[in-house]
C-alpha cells in the first residue's frame, strides 16, 4: 500500500458545526462570555441624550400635575404616556414626529385593550396568552416600522401594568385617557425640539431592522410568542404576582438578529437586573414618598439613555429601579420591596426560557452565522449598543 498511513476523517471545523449543541457550546464559550461584559463607547449619544431628556421633560410636567390633581391614582399611567418619546430617536427626519405618534397610539392602545379584558374577568391563562402575543404583535409592529430603540419592552410593559385589575369601565377610560394624555404631550416635545435632533443623527443615519424579509419577522414573532407564554404561564404556575417581567425577560432575550446577541442580553439582562433589583430594593424600604419617586423615575430616564449604548446590563441596572418605582405608582396596592426579588427570579425565568427557545427553534442559517463567528473570537461583537430592550 505504497507504505503510506490511510487517511483519518478530520473533524469537523466550528465552521461546519452548526446543529443546536453545536450552537449552545459556541454560546458557552468564553469569548462570548467576556464579550457581554465589555464596554463600548456610547454611539449617537447626542440622540440618544436627547430622547431621554425628552421622556425626562414630559415626566416633569405631567406627573405633578397628575399628582396634585383628583386623579393621582393614574400618576404610573402619566408616566407610561411619556414613554413614547423614546422612539425614533435616529429616524429620517421627516419620519420621527410620525414614528412617536404611532409609538404613542401603541402605548395607549396597550394599556385600553388589556384594561378592557380585565375588566371582562376572562380567565388568567387567556390574559397571560394575550400578553405573549402582544410580545410578538409589538416585536413586529416596532421591527416593521422602524421604530427604532427601546423597541417593543416598553409597550409590553405598559400590557403588563394595565392587567391590575379594574371594577368599571370608567377605570378603564381614565387609564386610557391618563397614558394618551401624556402620550401626545411627549409628542409635541419631540415635534417642538425636533431641530436639535436633527443636527445631532447628520453624521449617523439609522439602518432599517424593517429591511428584513417578512418572513424572517413572522418567524421571529413566532418564537418570541411561544417563548412569552412559556415563561409568563410558568411564572403565574409557581405563584409569582407579576408574570409579565418572566415573558419580558424571555422577550428581552429571543428579539435578538443573531443568536450571539441571545447570549449577550440573557447574561447583561440577568446580571443588571439582580444589581438593579437591589438598589430598588433599598429605595422601596425607605418608604419613599410620591414626590421622591417622580424625582428619581426623571433622572433614572435620563440617565439610562445616556448609558444604554455602552453595555445593556449596565443600562438594566438603572432600567430596573425605574421599572420598579413606576410599578409602585401605577399599582399601589402590589407596592413593596419585595418585588425586588420577584423581578429577579421573573427576569431568570423568563431570560432562561428565551434562550432554551431561541436555540432550539433556530434556523440553520442562524447557527451557521453563529459558527462563523466563534473560531474569530476577538470578532465577536456585542450589540448592548442597539439600545433595543427596555423596562
Amino acid at each position: 500500500m505504497n507504505g503510506r498511513k490511510p487517511l483519518q476523517p478530520q473533524p469537523r471545523s466550528l465552521q461546519e458545526a452548526t446543529g443546536r449543541l453545536d450552537a449552545l457550546r459556541h454560546l458557552t464559550h468564553a469569548d462570548q462570555l467576556r464579550a457581554s461584559l465589555r464596554l463600548a463607547r456610547q454611539p449617537r449619544l447626542r440622540p440618544s441624550a436627547l430622547a431621554g431628556l425628552q421622556a425626562a421633560l414630559a415626566m416633569a410636567i405631567a406627573l405633578p400635575l397628575f399628582h396634585l390633581s383628583p386623579w393621582s391614582h393614574l400618576t404610573g399611567y402619566a408616566a407610561l404616556g411619556a414613554l413614547a418619546a423614546l422612539f425614533g430617536r435616529f429616524a429620517a427626519p421627516q419620519r420621527r414626529n410620525l414614528i412617536v405618534f404611532l409609538a404613542a397610539l401603541c402605548q395607549t392602545s396597550a394599556v385600553v385593550v388589556m384594561s378592557l379584558v380585565s375588566l371582562l374577568a376572562v380567565p388568567t391563562e387567556f390574559q397571560l396568552g394575550l400578553l405573549a402575543f402582544s410580545c410578538g404583535l409589538f416585536y413586529f409592529i416596532t421591527v416593521s416600522g422602524d421604530f427604532g430603540p427601546p423597541g417593543a419592552l416598553i409597550f409590553v410593559f405598559a400590557v403588563g401594568a394595565a392587567m391590575a385589575p379594574v371594577d368599571s369601565l370608567h377605570q378603564v377610560i381614565e387609564r386610557g385617557v391618563a397614558t394618551g394624555t401624556v402620550a401626545l404631550l411627549a409628542v409635541l416635545i419631540c415635534a417642538a425640539t425636533e431641530g436639535l435632533r436633527r443636527a445631532a443623527t447628520l453624521t449617523r443615519p439609522h439602518s432599517h431592522e424593517a429591511a428584513r424579509p417578512v418572513a424572517q419577522r413572522m418567524l421571529a414573532s413566532g418564537r418570541i410568542v411561544v417563548a412569552a407564554g412559556i415563561a409568563a404561564h410558568l411564572s403565574h404556575a409557581l405563584g409569582a404576582r407579576f408574570p409579565t417581567w418572566a415573558a419580558m425577560g424571555s422577550l428581552a432575550v429571543t428579539q435578538g438578529t443573531h443568536l450571539h446577541i441571545t447570549m449577550h442580553r440573557a447574561l447583561q439582562r440577568t446580571a443588571g437586573t439582580a444589581v438593579g433589583a437591589l438598589a430598588a430594593w433599598v429605595i422601596l424600604t425607605q418608604e419613599p414618598s410620591v414626590w421622591s419617586l417622580i424625582a428619581l423615575l426623571i433622572l433614572l430616564q435620563f440617565t439610562t439613555e445616556v448609558v444604554i449604548g455602552t453595555n445593556y446590563g449596565v443600562a438594566q441596572m438603572l432600567v430596573t429601579p425605574m421599572a420598579l418605582l413606576m410599578t409602585s405608582l401605577a399599582v399601589p396596592a402590589a407596592a413593596g420591596a419585595e418585588m425586588a426579588a420577584e423581578r429577579v427570579l421573573d427576569t431568570l425565568l423568563g431570560v432562561s426560557v428565551g434562550f432554551a427557545i431561541a436555540v432550539l427553534l433556530s434556523s440553520l442559517d442562524e447557527r451557521r452565522a453563529l459558527a462563523r463567528l466563534h473560531p474569530r473570537s476577538g470578532e465577536a461583537r456585542d450589540c448592548s449598543s442597539s439600545g433595543v430592550g427596555r423596562c
